[in-house]
């Protein structure tokens, strides 16, 4: 049996440049990585606090609403940016006030500030998210856990509009028999409003259906449009299921929580 033969010895100097290479490249990778995930990054800042989403500019179509001198933003209320609600070209601002009284409200970049209360007894915090549907409809959707209030901001205003029934309009978060979620989808150029409700079947998928909501031109009327079958056998962990179990803007997404 032959002796294996000892291994050859390497000069120090080829592995001190060797590992300074090395330490080199992880360095320059380690800069890549973090320029890559923050310094292209075009997502809005998260908060610790609850806050307001907005998506879908409104097209420049007036002057704005009229100030409001006197009236403006509540102290302490938490605030964020928001889309043209009133139509001025500008971004407006949305905010909730907390505690017992609380409330949502618009105030504009031409100084109108204008609210409503939150007619809820939810104990949860309130979130919200504010666009603009059916080309020239601003809304906002407030999130209060159980159900999700609709809000028209038309006319400089902050107004619930009313179902068939003649009470204001609601979505169920799966409390109740009539949806999970609402959210926003396109049909053709147009952005609409409708509500969602997945369903899971014995084998843990889901069908997901959706139900347009129109607003009057006034926006104080919402009514119940065409239901269509989306998905059929989808995973939950599918953005179509996930989707349909929020309240968001976003097409398939300020106050207590108001995210720009």
């Amino acid at each position: 049996m032959s002796r294996p033969s000892a291994p050859r010895r390497r000069p120090v100097g080829i592995i001190v440049l060797a590992v300074v290479v090395v330490l080199l490249l992880v360095v320059v990778a380690g800069l890549l990585i973090n320029r890559a995930t923050t310094g292209t990054s075009t997502g809005s800042t998260t908060t610790s606090a609850p806050a307001t989403t907005s998506t879908s500019a409104r097209p420049t179509t007036s002057a704005g609403c009229p100030a409001t001198p006197g009236v403006t933003t509540p102290a302490g209320a938490d605030v964020r940016e928001v889309v043209d609600v009133d139509g001025d070209g500008r971004p407006d601002k949305a905010w909730l006030t907390g505690g017992a009284d609380r409330r949502f409200g618009i105030t504009t970049a031409s100084g109108a500030t204008f609210s409503a209360a939150i007619g809820s007894a939810s104990p949860l915090p309130a979130a919200a998210v504010v666009g603009v549907v059916q080309g020239d409809q601003p809304i906002a959707l407030v999130d209060l856990g159980r159900e999700a209030l609709l809000y028209s901001l038309h006319g400089c205003a902050v107004t619930a509009p009313a179902n068939a029934q003649g009470a204001p309009y609601t979505f169920d978060r799966g409390f109740g028999d009539a949806g999970t979620g609402v959210g926003c989808s396109q049909d053709g150029a147009v952005l609409r409003l409708a509500g969602l409700d997945a369903v899971q079947a014995a084998d843990k998928t889901y069908t997901v259906t959706r139900t347009w909501v129109d607003l009057s031109k006034d926006g104080r009327k919402a009514t119940n449009g065409a239901k269509a079958t989306v998905a059929t056998g989808a995973a939950g962990t599918e953005a179509v299921v996930t989707t349909a179990q929020e309240v968001t803007m976003n097409i398939f997404a300020a106050a207590e929580h108001v995210q720009p």
